[in-house]
């Protein structure tokens, strides 16, 4: 196979992945919504593992390509707030789920690097312009940091899980 026709390959496959994921979170939302929290972020039905598997079959070029364009896509129905908020929560944070795909031989780590990844992102995204919301009685950066783990830490334990489960079973790589 040419190089053309392995590049539309793997973009046909983003796509693919891109839209498994779009498809959890919207389900997530449509079936969950208690799970969606005020200024933003929410525990889904393993939105992230398509993107996270993706980047680990593919590598990390290709993973932060499709992450991004997953955070593109999300602003359309995302919690908007701040011009440069939108950036840092969006293609910047899904972003950085790609990270993962520079630990192809070590998945689990490759997500936990990705998730962290996302997560540092909300974090710079709450101390810039969430930090009024801090819960009463709360230090306003101890707030933006358990704000955001709340959603996170699941969302990682999830993704860590069913990534665990998939490479155990040796499908990472399956069809390449």
């Amino acid at each position: 196979m040419n190089k053309s026709a392995s590049d539309t390959k793997i973009l046909a496959e983003a796509i693919v992945f891109i839209a498994l994921s779009i498809a959890l979170y919207y389900t997530s939302r449509a079936y969950f919504p208690f799970l969606h929290l005020p200024q933003g972020g929410s525990i889904t039905l393993a939105s992230m593992v398509p993107l996270l598997w993706f980047s680990l079959r593919r590598g990390m070029r290709w993973g932060l390509e499709a992450c991004t364009i997953y955070g593109l896509v999300r602003i359309l129905g995302g919690d908007l707030y701040y011009p440069a908020q939108i950036l840092l929560d969006y293609p910047l944070a899904f972003g950085a789920l790609g990270l993962s795909g520079a630990f192809r031989s070590r998945p689990i780590l490759g997500v936990a690097v990705g998730m962290t990844g996302r997560y540092v992102f909300h974090i710079i995204s709450g101390l810039v312009f969430f930090q009024e919301y801090a819960w009463a009685g709360w230090n306003s950066i101890a707030y933006v940091f358990a704000y955001n783990a709340t959603f996170m830490v699941p969302e990682l334990i999830v993704s860590a899980t069913i990534i665990a489960i998939v490479a155990r079973r040796k499908l990472i790589g399956i069809y390449t």
